[in-house]
């Protein structure tokens, strides 16, 4: 049965086209029979959109400023991922806090990842709170995600040194380049295990 992975995205889209390119030169399709099915934005202004479209990916939209509740969105935006009949869901800088059903529905195959070492620094502005907090190294974690924000099984994660010249936007950058190779490590584990 094809494992199809439905990806969530709200901005730009670089852990996106990291798992896309990931999942061509891993063979995904051949050693796991998996594929990245679709991704769904937030957000219709989406930059990523348009790179999962020149990458050949189903895209849709579902603006979450058009519904007056949480849960409505996030019903519409179930409605909108089941129509791919997802094996997984990745939240891939996806910044919308999701429901308790939500979370439910999609219970063992919803992966998010965070750019701490977590439980370290859960929520916001993770990069500047290390700093701040006086941390000698940061780091990403790939996890399963839970109804409460930013725990849940961990399933990879990625340790980078703080450097004494370094601010929030240096760090930021550092961390996501390990972002972008453990997000596929762990869809890679997941799917073969």
């Amino acid at each position: 049965m094809q494992k199809n992975i439905v990806i969530l995205i709200s901005g730009g889209g670089s852990n996106m086209a990291a798992i896309a390119h990931a999942a061509v030169q891993g063979r995904w399709a051949e050693r796991f029979n998996a594929r990245v099915a679709a991704v769904i934005s937030n957000k219709p202004e989406a930059g990523g959109l348009k790179i999962a479209r020149g990458l050949g990916i189903a895209t849709a939209a579902v603006d979450h400023r058009e519904f007056a509740a949480r849960e409505d969105f996030d019903a519409a935006l179930s409605r909108e991922i089941d129509k791919h009949a997802p094996a997984l869901v990745v939240l891939a800088g996806f910044m919308r806090i999701l429901t308790p059903g939500f979370v439910a529905h999609y219970a063992g195959r919803l992966i998010n990842i965070h750019p701490s070492l977590l439980p370290a620094f859960p929520g916001l502005h993770t990069h500047r709170r290390a700093l701040e907090a006086g941390c000698k190294v940061a780091g990403v974690t790939v996890h399963q995600v839970t109804t409460e924000l930013d725990h849940g099984p961990i399933l990879a994660q990625a340790v980078v040194p703080i450097l004494p010249d370094d601010d929030a936007a240096a760090l930021a950058a550092r961390v996501l380049t390990q972002e972008h190779r453990i997000y596929a490590q762990a869809i890679e584990g997941w799917l073969a295990g």
